[in-house]
């Protein structure tokens, strides 16, 4: 099993920009698939991007393609979620997550371990 911290969350204005990080604190993120998701108050849990293993292929969804950007770090066992060109409406708890490295997925249902998430609030 591995457990996830996040970190890098505040309050930003609309057009700024964000680096959020979440460090495997107890076992590795090796070779789990990784996830950013993130939910806001009366709305779906909603993926923002995903890794495979080794970093070589990602996947977004159309509301933040563009914008926002995964990576990892295996070594530094620590995945990275770079937010740029920020809006109001991307206002959310953020967490990330882990899946067997055969998820290929953004569905959330697929994902066994969670952080405990790290607010990003974008101001108008």
């Amino acid at each position: 099993q591995v457990q996830l911290e996040e970190s890098g969350g505040g309050l930003v204005q609309a057009g700024g920009s964000l680096s959020l990080s979440c460090v495997a604190s107890r076992g590795t993120i090796v070779p789990y698939y990784m996830g950013w998701f993130r939910q806001a108050p009366g709305k779906e849990r909603e993926c923002v991007g995903v890794i495979n293993w080794s970093g070589g292929t990602t996947d977004y969804p159309d509301s933040v393609r563009g914008r926002f950007t995964i990576s990892r770090d295996n070594a530094k066992n620590t995945v990275y979620l770079q937010m740029n060109s920020l809006k109001p409406e991307d206002t959310a708890v953020y967490y990330c997550a882990a899946a067997p490295t055969t998820a290929q997925s953004m569905d959330g249902r697929l994902f066994r371990h969670w952080g405990q998430g790290t607010q990003v609030t974008v101001s108008s």
